[in-house]
């Protein structure tokens, strides 16, 4: 129960049943303030206890100052926790691992179970080995079941182990558009109380549920952990960007084009840390599918949140997806009464202003390496043709002869596209882009256009509610025929699960150093990440999937050029591009309420391999010594109640250099493992085979393998070396190059501690939990950059390493660091008195004896996080409290 200083407990009627509110506008100011803030302040009206929720908290929010730079510190409890398998595994090794620990410390190992909802949806783990057939899902969920099958007993386990803990199996889509189809309430009812509907998930693109006017974000699963047993997320009231929208979206282009603008605009504007609010009379227009696809893309731009409100679109599509007509009635009260509801007449003050006009959106691509690099279709061709080069080596050849497993012979040149992937929850979760790439493909193939035989094409909906509609309309006669058959509901692709290219395209693209292109309608394009053949990766819709699949290569311009010819003559993509209209009347027509209901009436159950798994029983887990998967966490040994002091860095040498934008997916272990890889190593040592490898997401609840591929991205920079991509460094003990969990033992066992230089957005990308808990493990105890990403800057310290930046303008090489320096940091003991130092000094000594010092600003943000780092972590900090209580 609140404290309710402000007297704000109240009853809302809605029907025959009442409950309990926390009124916003009992305390003045509160009800002016934009969306978004508003339900962080009834948040804190709901939790206010004095101690961690206090009045001055909601004081601070009543008198916000949009204009203010971010200060005052407040405890946001979210209602649920959402999660995917592969940050959702580690999760649950830890909770269990914490049921020991805690039991250890004097504790009740029962006090280890989720005080609010967790849900995950196990949704990373498919990977498209067999494509281009009609029994391709069926194929690559039995490989799923037999790479992931430990891992799916383990967190069955979990879920009859822990309450208030649900696993929706493989098999059933993408977490986001689960949780937008099912799992989210917008409006919660507990113990009696209706209060809106919040969550973080350890997903970066857990933002795809603010299109439904949910707020919520993606976390590290060491927050996440802690949220689950009632830890709030500490934060600062943050800055909100209004972002105004008029016009529509103009015929030829799509939703995809719209969300490619706006990370463009607004990772131009900056919007790092802060939330970004959809205001005005055209929100009305903009249906909630492309409200999701735009949130979704939250990371991709930078922010925290980007929200729209609640109005009639957000019923009638609650309405759609099957929720009840009761929930309905209790959402639009609830809103209305609460100031809530979306009023396009009435326009909050925002710290920024920024505006776009949907006619003005053109079709656009984004790429070859970030979300953020917005190409225009029409000048894709010239675009591509300017980048190439720098995809080239001395090695690379123009073109590769080669003959296809069908005995078709071809040659393979530099931009041909190899990867065709309609995937991920960015596009999959709506159905305008989605029926637009049917209709496309059943125009092409009325055409006789087919897509090109070097061309790995694959359909992994979100939701099985895609195939439902696909099949009433009657399309996927016409997608399979281009080869877009139906390979798995995951995200696959996206996440780096595209399967291996086929044996000849992979040899001939290799042996030749082709620079050869992926086409996927995902959010990541990251280096490395999308197939380890695949050097240049781009965004698209759909449909322009589609029409790459039948272009061939990203060497095209398809308004001069034609995909290919019939009786009638040639064929362009203008003459099969579906016209709004006759896209919308599909929609009409193909989609209904009771796809959704059926599709979710069983969502917890499972198919008959779910079912059929052998589970094991009791409160605590059994831990297998032999397993290569399953590993009890190591981040409790030695634990004791009483906290060891915050101890300066001394003698520290320098791990990695790095430069700009190196993102958790060059830092955290993702995809394949290969077999000469310290990750390799270990597997063959343990007896495992090398088709047994699978990915290291697979491995993530093991932490032997996931140490020795951090840091392990195959094009990462570190630039203590000249000219070598990958996961080396320089050993300093013997200047000799090694890979970098090598180095990182030979420096633990002579107790030298490390640190990691970095440049400008350092770890930027998906919420991996990995990123921070590898370079914890590898002995980083501190990374100094020019700037981080909100998501890896709280995980580090998470884990109990201290991340620090640049002087203002100072980077290392302004600096004259090297990286060949003995690195000492002094001041970081002011946190055993309970403060935090602004500023902490670096000191490099060089080879020569000279010292180079500078006062290095320290990014632990609020006390919320410096008591996490001084407990060592996170978890270690709710160990203590749970154990002490």
């Amino acid at each position: 129960m609140s404290l309710d200083s402000f007297q704000t407990r109240s009853a809302l009627t809605v029907g025959d049943a009442e409950y309990a509110i926390y009124r916003l506008d009992a305390v003045p100011g509160l009800s002016q303030l934009p969306y978004s803030l508003k339900v962080l302040a009834e948040n804190l009206l709901r939790t206010e206890d004095g101690a961690n929720v206090t009045a001055e908290q909601i004081n601070a929010l009543a008198a916000w100052d949009p204009d203010a730079e971010p200060s005052h510190e407040i405890q946001f409890t979210p209602a649920r926790v959402v999660m995917q398998d592969f940050t959702g595994v580690p999760c649950i090794v830890d909770l269990a691992t914490m049921r020991e620990a805690v039991a250890t410390l004097g504790g009740d190992p029962d006090q280890i179970n989720p005080l609010n909802p967790a849900e995950m949806v196990i949704d990373h783990s498919v990977q498209i080995d067999f494509f281009g057939r009609n029994d391709a899902l069926e194929l690559n969920m039995d490989m799923e079941y037999q790479r992931n099958g430990e891992r799916y007993q383990f967190l069955r386990w979990g879920q009859g182990a822990f309450e208030n803990f649900k696993v929706v199996p493989p098999g059933t889509g993408i977490v986001h558009q689960v949780n937008i189809e099912y799992l989210a309430r917008v409006t919660v009812t507990r113990d009696g109380v209706a209060y809106p509907d919040t969550c973080v998930g350890t997903d970066s693109h857990t933002t795809m549920v603010n299109g439904l006017g949910v707020l919520g974000w993606g976390v590290g699963g060491i927050e996440a952990e802690a949220a689950m047993l009632g830890q709030p997320v500490s934060m600062l009231i943050p800055r909100v960007v209004g972002f105004k929208l008029t016009g529509t979206i103009p015929s030829g282009a799509t939703a995809t084009d719209v969300v490619l603008t706006i990370t463009q605009m607004l990772r131009n504007h900056g919007v790092v840390g802060k939330f970004v609010e959809f205001y005005g009379a055209g929100v009305d227009q903009v249906p909630l599918a492309n409200r999701a696809t735009i949130g979704n893309m939250s990371p991709e731009f930078g922010s925290t949140a980007a929200i729209f409100p609640i109005d009639a679109v957000t019923l009638d599509y609650l309405r759609l997806t099957g929720r009840s007509e009761e929930q309905l009635a209790l959402v639009e009260a609830y809103c209305k009464a609460q100031g809530l509801w979306h009023d396009p007449e009435r326009e909050a003050k925002y710290s920024e202003y920024i505006e776009l006009d949907l006619s003005t959106v053109v079709p656009s691509i984004a790429g070859p390496k970030r979300p953020q690099d917005r190409i225009v279709l029409s000048e894709s061709k010239d675009s591509f043709k300017r980048t190439l080069p720098t995809y080239i080596t001395e090695r690379t050849e123009e073109e590769a002869a080669l003959t296809l497993e069908d005995g078709t012979a071809t040659r393979l040149r530099n931009g041909d596209v190899v990867i065709a992937s309609i995937t991920s929850c960015t596009n999959t979760s709506n159905p305008s882009v989605m029926l637009a790439a049917g209709l496309l493909a059943k125009k092409a193939a009325q055409r006789g256009l087919t897509a090109k035989p070097w061309v790995k094409t694959s359909m992994a909906p979100g939701s099985k509610v895609v195939t439902d509609y696909y099949e009433k309309a009657g399309l996927w006669p016409s997608l399979e025929a281009l080869g877009f058959n139906l390979v798995g509901y995951g995200c696959a692709t996206c996440i780096g699960n595209s399967g291996p290219l086929p044996p000849v395209v992979s040899e001939a693209v290799n042996e030749n150093d082709l620079a050869v292109v992926s086409v996927l309608s995902g959010n990541r394009n990251f280096e490395g990440r999308i197939n380890p053949d695949v050097k240049m990766n781009y965004l698209a819709s759909p449909p322009l999937v589609i029409a790459y699949a039948l272009a061939g290569t990203m060497d095209f311009d398809f308004e001069s050029q034609p995909l290919g010819s019939d009786d009638k003559g040639d064929v362009y993509l203008r003459d099969i591009w579906p016209d709004p209209a006759e896209v919308q009347e599909t929609i009409d027509h193909s989609i209904n309420r009771e796809m959704f209901q059926s599709t979710y009436s069983s969502v917890f159950e499972g198919d008959e391999r779910w079912k059929s798994l052998p589970t094991p029983q009791g409160e605590l887990f059994d831990w297998s010594e032999d397993s290569t998967y399953i590993r009890k966490a190591p981040f409790f040994e030695g634990l004791t109640s009483e906290l060891t002091p915050v101890s300066d860095i001394s003698g520290a040498r320098v791990l990695a250099k790095l430069g700009d934008s190196v993102t958790t997916d060059h830092i955290s272990p993702a995809g394949a493992i290969k077999a000469d890889s310290p990750a390799g190593r270990y597997l063959a040592e343990h007896g495992v085979e090398r088709r047994d490898f699978n990915s290291y997401g697979s491995r993530r609840g093991n932490h032997e393998v996931m140490v020795r591929g951090t840091f392990a991205n195959i094009r990462l920079k570190n630039l203590l070396l000249d000219g070598v991509e990958g996961g080396y460094t320089r050993n300093f003990l013997t200047g000799n190059p090694e890979a970098i969990f090598d180095a990182a033992m030979a420096y633990q066992a002579q107790g030298v501690p490390l640190v990691v230089l970095g440049g400008k957005e350092y770890g930027s990308g998906s919420s991996r939990d990995w990123a921070a808990k590898g370079t914890s493990l590898l002995g980083v105890k501190a990374v100094i950059a020019e700037s981080f990403e909100r998501i890896h800057r709280s995980n580090l310290i998470g884990m109990g390493v201290l991340p620090l930046q640049y002087p203002a303008g100072q980077t290392a090489d302004s600096l004259g660091l090297v990286g060949d320096e003995e690195i000492s940091i002094v001041g970081v003991t002011e946190l055993n008195d309970g403060t935090t130092p602004e500023t902490v000094q670096v000191q490099a000594k060089r080879a020569d004896q000279s010292t180079l010092c500078f006062d290095a600003v320290v990014r632990i943000d609020t006390p919320g996080e410096a008591d996490y780092f001084r407990n060592g972590g996170i978890l270690q900090y709710v160990l203590r409290q749970l154990a002490k209580n």
